[in-house]
């Protein structure tokens, strides 16, 4: 295609469209926010205490504790809370994807599956909608973040972060955490931090990292590098407040002091908010849409529709779905012949039957007949013998005699 050249123009005097930006402020207040958020992690990490820390609300009910029973499920489970928030006059609806049960089960190898799954089902829900005719109410159910729960082991990644990360970081923004880092002292978070991240590049995993772009200003390259400097972030949650200097801070209580949630001394929970709410969650779901949906969607279409694994669809997965519908459709088929068969054969059975029964009834009417007949024969032949009339007429001759 031919190049439009483009040349830039001084103005000579005020136009307005500098005024676009408030504009789409205008309108964005008016539609309000939506924002998708899932956590994982192993039970007992945190996770609600977090996400009610992060949003500074009662997003997740109270639990109940529930004793274990047969009845257990004993697969990962796929939970979603929405809330609707407001602050300042900005309308958020939240939506929280929970797991439980990952991570807790005697056998984790594949407890990534029902929650790829999940996110999967979400794109090809959202795909649905595009496709449709009338495109105007989308809902978008995409997952735009996902906060990775990581163990305060203190010594490296387990296998099943390693895999979880491993098939999930081309379908979402993964961001890990470590949780409950109030376990561990200062040095021995800094060591677990580039473990954790050695790990990933050694598995070569995707995390997400807020940009760098060209037209930031000081301020905020600054405040982006002092995040990317906190990843992973250990994090400390908590809503319980108490008073410390004279001021009601956010915190855990211990005998020797308390951890503060906000102070950026403590743990790295401000940086994770920062990033997470007040600076790049509309770039979180930029990523989303422009980036990992749309590798989805370019897969799935290169698949013709099929499953899609690692990222790539599998040809072979896709033959041996092809052979499965044929053998459905060929079974059905089957059963449909066989069907017809025995209707066909269940009426030509009734009618032989039908046909059957009136030929026995003909064949008796006639028996009925041919012994009447010979019962009357038989009387016939008697009257003969014996010379007595035979018939009414001979009777009639026979009275006009004696006469």
């Amino acid at each position: 295609m031919m190049q439009i050249p483009v040349v830039k123009k001084q103005l000579n005097g005020y136009v307005g469209f500098s005024n676009l930006p408030n504009q789409v402020h205008r309108k964005s207040i008016k539609k309000g926010f939506f924002f998708n958020l899932m956590v994982v992690g192993e039970s007992g990490l945190g996770k609600s205490t977090l996400v009610n820390t992060l949003f500074n609300t009662s997003i997740y009910p109270a639990k109940v504790e529930v004793e274990p029973t047969v009845d257990t499920p004993k697969t990962v489970d796929i939970q979603a809370i929405s809330a609707d928030i407001e602050e300042s006059g900005v309308k958020l609806k939240l939506t929280v994807i929970d797991t439980p049960g990952f991570g807790d089960f005697v056998n984790n190898e594949d407890s990534w599956r029902p929650i790829l799954a999940a996110i999967e089902s979400r794109f090809d829900s959202y795909l649905e909608q595009e496709n449709r005719v009338n495109r105007k109410r989308i809902v978008d159910n995409r997952v735009h973040a996902c906060l990775y729960f990581i163990a305060p082991t203190g010594h490296s990644l387990k296998p099943l972060d390693i895999e979880f990360m491993r098939r999930l970081h081309q379908r979402v923004n993964l961001i890990p955490v470590i949780a409950k880092s109030d376990t561990l002292t200062d040095e021995e978070i800094k060591l677990f931090k580039q473990r954790i991240l050695d790990d990933i590049a050694a598995n070569k995993i995707e995390i997400y990292k807020p940009q760098i772009y060209e037209g930031d200003d000081a301020e905020t390259i600054d405040e982006t590098k002092k995040i990317l400097e906190r990843i992973p972030f250990a994090i400390v949650g908590s809503t319980q407040e108490y008073e410390v200097n004279g001021k009601k801070v956010r915190g855990r209580k211990y005998p020797w002091g308390v951890i503060e949630v906000d102070n950026e001394d403590h743990c790295d929970f401000v940086k994770l908010r920062q990033m997470l709410i007040r600076t790049h969650m509309e770039e979180l779901k930029e990523h989303t849409n422009q980036v990992l949906y749309e590798q989805y969607r370019t897969q799935k279409i290169l698949s013709g529709g099929g499953p899609v694994i690692d990222g790539n669809p599998d040809p072979f997965a896709k033959l041996d779905e092809e052979k499965r519908a044929h053998e459905a459709k060929m079974a059905k088929m089957e059963q449909e012949m066989k069907l017809v068969f025995q209707q066909k054969v269940a009426e030509k059975e009734a009618k032989l039957k039908q046909s059957e029964e009136e030929l026995y009834a003909k064949h008796r009417e006639m028996k009925e007949q041919l012994e009447r007949q010979r019962v009357e024969l038989e009387a016939r032949r008697k009257a003969i013998a014996e010379g007595r009339p035979t018939s009414p007429e001979q009777k009639k001759k026979k009275s006009g005699l004696f006469k």
